[in-house]
């Protein structure tokens, strides 16, 4: 593959599976490269030690300028992504970030194990007994569904609202995830799905007040520095933000690492004997195949990177799956080792930005996998797993399985 094959910017491309022989190309021979688009180009960031300085300049690559999505956003749409934590700079991110740090305790997150347990094995009592299921969405997606809803007071019936909601705001490029079955440029959906979930906090938050307990709603609404306290508006941007962030992506890292385990039966098989090897083998599938494709910063000043100069207003693009596979930092990068060690990936990102709810995420994926190991056996495919449509997203949406019949846990 030559330099002149790479292309990034097709969904297409990403839905068949994430482009690694592209990513080794540019890492190997244009680290910084100016790649193409219909409205102008961008620089691709393939290298972990840049996505990390860049990360930690939020200065000179802005996340709030023009949001973080490899798309560009119509001008009228960016005042309302730019609300969202994921799309702020400093100072504003951080004053932000302090007061939902505030209420999103670690107390707060260890207090939930004993649930999340209880939880994983109701999921897997639901399936046990048929001896298949779509893993996506009977057991990967209701986790992270149900931890989310549990924190923020949501009530059940609710619940299968905010999964569909969730899927359109993540969906965009994928037809099978809109109400019309279609993509269209301006991602009317996306932004209709957006305005739905904006709209349900704002009962949450009506709830929250009106009824307070001991959830994450109400310390929301409580939380308070120097006097401030978050604003009505702020409060549902980080309801949006958290179904994205807490929701969608942990259930694609489950999706994800049962696939790979699958895949690599030998590791599947140490792991269930050992369960031990269990945090560190969550470290890999992380790494192996991290959430998130891409984020996007803007450069906010003239610059130069490894010789190629930047200018003011660039779109800069930072792709995890390649950073998380750098030759230079991971010994056999290419290889899937539920052993490995160190292993420092950037699946949770790094700097300003860091994935707010990694403690909560780590908790969940150790869980659900100790779950699925100790009970659901002789795991194979029914079906090839059918990957989402997107540049944003690394995602599986379907994902059929076979497996030996158990009995409920009773």
């Amino acid at each position: 593959m030559q330099i002149s094959d790479v292309n990034l910017t097709d969904p297409d491309i990403f839905q068949q599976a994430v482009p690694h022989e592209m990513f080794a190309v540019l890492r190997r021979e244009a680290p910084v490269y100016w790649h193409p688009e219909e409205s102008g180009g961008f620089w691709a960031i393939t290298k972990y030690a840049d996505l990390k300085t860049i990360s930690k300049t939020p200065s000179l690559f802005s996340s709030e300028r023009q949001g973080t999505l490899l798309r560009d956003l119509p001008p009228q749409n960016l005042p309302f992504v730019q609300q969202i934590m994921l799309n702020m700079d400093p100072p504003r991110h951080r004053q932000y970030r302090a007061l939902v740090n505030k209420a999103f305790s670690p107390r707060m997150v260890n207090n939930m194990h004993g649930k999340i347990r209880a939880m994983v094995n109701r999921i897997i009592d639901k399936v046990i007994e048929t001896g298949e299921c779509d893993f996506v969405d009977d057991i990967a997606a209701q986790l992270p569904l149900e931890v989310i809803c549990e924190m923020m007071g949501v009530p059940e019936e609710d619940r299968r609202q905010v999964y569909a909601i969730g899927n359109r705001m993540v969906g965009f490029d994928d037809p099978d995830l809109q109400l019309d079955g279609k993509v269209v440029a301006d991602d009317m959906d996306g932004q209709a799905a957006a305005a739905e979930m904006f709209m349900y906090a704002g009962k949450l938050l009506d709830q929250a007040r009106r009824h307070p307990a001991d959830d994450l709603a109400t310390a929301l609404v409580n939380a308070e520095i120097d006097g401030q306290r978050l604003s009505d508006t702020d409060f549902n941007f980080f309801f949006l933000l958290l179904i994205i962030a807490g929701n969608e992506t942990t259930r694609t890292v489950t999706s994800n690492g049962m696939l790979d385990l699958i895949g690599h039966p030998e590791q599947l098989h140490a792991l269930r004997k050992n369960h031990l090897l269990l945090p560190a083998a969550v470290e890999e599938i992380l790494r192996y195949n991290p959430p998130v494709h891409s984020f996007r910063r803007t450069a906010t000043a003239d610059t130069e990177l490894r010789g190629q100069r930047i200018r003011e207003n660039d779109k800069v693009i930072l792709w995890y799956p390649s950073a998380n596979r750098d030759e230079e930092v991971f010994d056999a990068a290419q290889d899937f080792n539920i052993r490995r060690h160190p292993n420092e990936h950037l699946a949770f990102g790094v700097g300003e930005h860091f994935c707010l709810g990694a403690n909560l995420a780590r908790m969940e994926l150790n869980e659900i996998f100790r779950g699925v190991l100790s009970r659901v056996h002789d795991i194979e495919l029914a079906a090839p797993a059918r990957r989402l449509r997107s540049t944003f997203i690394n995602g599986v949406k379907e994902m059929r399985i076979r497996f030996t019949p158990g009995p409920v846990a009773g």
